[in-house]
């Protein structure tokens, strides 16, 4: 299995070689993120989130690359059989809770800007009292 997914991203690495190409000019081709590239070029696509993500990529890399994707699909079809388990740091169904930090003064912008207001309202009072319009 593991030779099986090695053999694939041996093939898609050797055709962007070929065809001169950087992951980087690939990442911005096909939008696929540069780590999930290099996943399906080592052979680890277990990196990648799920098997269902592992397959689009591979499809989208491959016709980006010139490669029948369907034709690897078949060729290789127990790489993308597997479940790949993912560890979730929070049970699926919990409720986390996250304090939001400005929550706790919601009416200091608006005091501020009270303030802001009041001052400007007692210095036009104070100017137009200098200049005796008042």
């Amino acid at each position: 299995m593991k030779d099986d997914t090695k053999n694939l991203g041996d093939i898609f690495k050797q055709k962007r070689k070929e065809l001169n190409l950087s992951l980087k000019e690939v990442e911005n081709a096909t939008s696929i993120r540069i780590a999930h590239l290099l996943a399906i070029e080592e052979g680890e696509l277990q990196k990648v989130i799920s098997p269902i993500y592992a397959q689009g990529f591979v499809k989208q890399y491959a016709s980006f690359l010139g490669v029948d994707g369907e034709k690897l699909m078949r060729d290789f079809p127990h790489v993308f059989n597997k479940g790949i388990s993912q560890e979730f740091s929070y049970g699926i169904g919990t409720l986390e809770m996250r304090g939001n930090p400005g929550a706790g003064i919601k009416w200091f912008p608006n005091a501020i800007w009270m303030a802001a207001f009041v001052v400007v309202l007692a210095a036009a009072w104070y100017f137009a009292k200098f200049l005796e319009v008042l």
